[in-house]
């Protein structure tokens, strides 16, 4: 089993059937076959967050359009590596290989690893934590939320509470008729996306500390009913058709490949649908957005980027790069608001979009 402070599954938690998905390739990963070079040295260049992922890919292709349609041809450009692909990347031109991060701390680790010759932000669903060093600056640019998904015609509710499903993923509750006499007579096989075989992927981490902060002060502690799959925010996968699965999945990520025209043939919710927790509906039916009252729940949080703050404060033209892209008067905030709402995600407001933090 493992606690939730940590972001790693223990050996018990790895006896638990893990379903080898076949790992989609990386969609839109900056370009890099010869002819075409990668990013320059001086670009802005991000690796991290899957749930981002989709988003950032649009607006590094929307803000690098603006430039050359401003006949802009000096400004670095931005770019944003995929959480699946090639295990060895190159980011920059001139720069090593890296490891791909996967994930949020995985990014922020290569960002602190490293200089802006080869990574200059992490995409990151969380904030600081008190293991980051103090040099790391996180930015704010949008919110999400968390919740748990079913299959269409499966056999869960269309709501279940915050101990419900502690009780599902401790695996003390594991029949539908634990919940309700009125559910069908039928285990209940909760999963949990991960990545590289053992790091709790971004949905699921922040999905088990809402669980927690709702649910009481102690850990939760995964037990072994619960089946590891590779696939985050993602329904395309066999196991995730079963009528009995239930699995972490981002609301904003769902609203974006739903509604916003943003799924691909191996990016897409396939029959699963975000569920209500503790009666709470995830998504407005009118609006097809982020719910108010959900995006007031432990269950949201922010969308972020993490960079060093030594570079965010220099004054030179690499800091002044940054800004454009990241600051309350960047792009991002002034002209990418309508590309988040399109992905799912709520736009934060005029002063909060761009505002900083650090550990």
């Amino acid at each position: 089993m493992i606690r939730l402070a940590y972001r790693t599954l223990s050996a018990l938690a790895l006896s638990s059937a893990l379903v080898l998905a076949a790992t989609p390739s990386a969609l839109a990963d900056p370009p890099q076959p010869i002819p075409v070079p990668p990013p320059a040295a001086t670009d802005i260049v991000g690796v991290g967050a899957q749930v981002m992922e989709s988003l950032f890919n649009q607006l590094s292709t929307d803000y690098n359009a603006s430039l050359t349609s401003a006949g802009n041809t000096t400004s670095p450009r931005l770019y944003s590596w995929d959480s699946v692909g090639a295990n060895l990347i190159t980011p920059k031109a001139g720069s090593s290989p890296l490891v791909r991060p996967m994930f949020s701390s995985a990014g922020i680790t290569a960002v602190n690893a490293t200089t802006s010759s080869t990574v200059d932000f992490a995409r990151s669903t969380r904030g600081p934590s008190v293991n980051d060093p103090a040099s790391t600056l996180f930015v704010n640019l949008a919110k999400d939320a968390v919740s748990w998904a079913a299959p269409t015609g499966g056999h869960a509710p269309n709501s279940l509470t915050a101990a419900q499903l502690r009780g599902i993923y401790e695996c003390h509750t594991t029949n539908w008729r634990q919940i309700d006499s009125a559910l069908p007579d039928a285990p209940i096989k909760p999963a949990l996306p991960i990545y590289n075989y053992e790091h709790i992927t971004d949905a699921a981490s922040m999905f088990l500390a809402g669980i927690q902060q709702t649910s009481g002060p102690s850990y939760v502690r995964i037990g072994d009913c619960v089946t590891l799959i590779r696939e985050e925010n993602s329904g395309t996968g066999a196991f995730l058709h079963d009528p009995d699965v239930v699995v972490p999945y981002s609301v904003g990520r769902y609203i974006g490949q739903t509604y916003g025209g943003h799924a691909t043939p191996t990016d897409n919710p396939g029959a699963l649908v975000p569920r209500a927790i503790g009666g709470v509906p995830v998504v407005n039916p009118s609006s097809h957005t982020l719910h108010a009252t959900f995006a007031a729940s432990y269950f949201a949080y922010r969308l972020r980027v993490a960079l060093r703050e030594a570079e965010w404060n220099a004054g030179d033209a690499h800091a002044r790069a940054l800004r454009e892209i990241f600051s309350p008067n960047g792009w991002i905030c002034w002209s990418g608001a309508s590309r988040i709402r399109s992905h799912g995600f709520l736009a934060l407001p005029p002063g909060a979009c761009g505002s900083t933090e650090h550990s």
